[in-house]
């Protein structure tokens, strides 16, 4: 092949890869615009003084022998849950989180997104929160829409792989949107 039919098909190639990058783009903005709004309060989660995410309190003992049966513990948090926050809210728990070094226990609902925290030992409320990064996750991950829908996790699926796909698409053309050039130059030069 002469070398000039090999940069011309160099850069057909490059013309290919802009146009995928560049349609891939538009069409998938939306999508990583939510994915990187909440990927970065997802992370700074932790540190935002408890507005995304409330903070873990300590409870009385660390002693697992001392505390209450879970059994009890969670039938305070849900009659806390109704007395305080609603008595219409579900009380289907999603998890319990337990938290033995600081003695006490998280009850995480699964229709929404309310957190009761009480105390191991005693069952003594510790907090009620609103756990805003539970929803920054659904939407991070795509499930809100699963949830919004009563679908079974297949939105989910399809997004997070349209999204990764598009981001490896992105990283493939992208490299070579910036090499390709580099390299065409070089082989000019010789």
């Amino acid at each position: 092949m002469t070398a000039n039919k090999k940069r011309k098909q160099q850069a057909r190639t490059l013309r290919i890869f802009r146009k995928v990058h560049r349609y891939t783009g538009a069409f998938l903005f939306i999508f990583f615009f939510f994915i990187s709004v909440s990927g970065l309060l997802l992370g700074w989660k932790k540190d935002s003084k408890g507005i995304i995410l409330p903070p873990s309190y300590q409870g009385s003992t660390a002693e697992l022998k001392d505390w209450l049966p879970l059994d009890s513990l969670h039938q305070k948090a849900v009659l806390i849950l109704k007395d305080s926050v609603s008595p219409t809210l579900s009380s289907k728990i999603d998890r319990i989180d337990v938290r033995k070094e600081k003695g006490m226990v998280k009850f995480i609902f699964e229709d929404h997104y309310y957190g009761i925290q009480l105390d191991g030992a005693t069952g003594e409320l510790l907090n009620i929160g609103k756990r805003h990064s539970d929803l920054i996750e659904n939407i991070h991950d795509g499930s809100v829409l699963d949830n919004y829908f009563g679908t079974s996790g297949w939105i989910k699926l399809l997004y997070t792989s349209v999204t990764g796909i598009a981001l490896l698409t992105f990283t493939i053309t992208g490299f070579w949107l910036w090499y390709g050039p580099k390299r065409m130059r070089k082989a000019k030069q010789q």
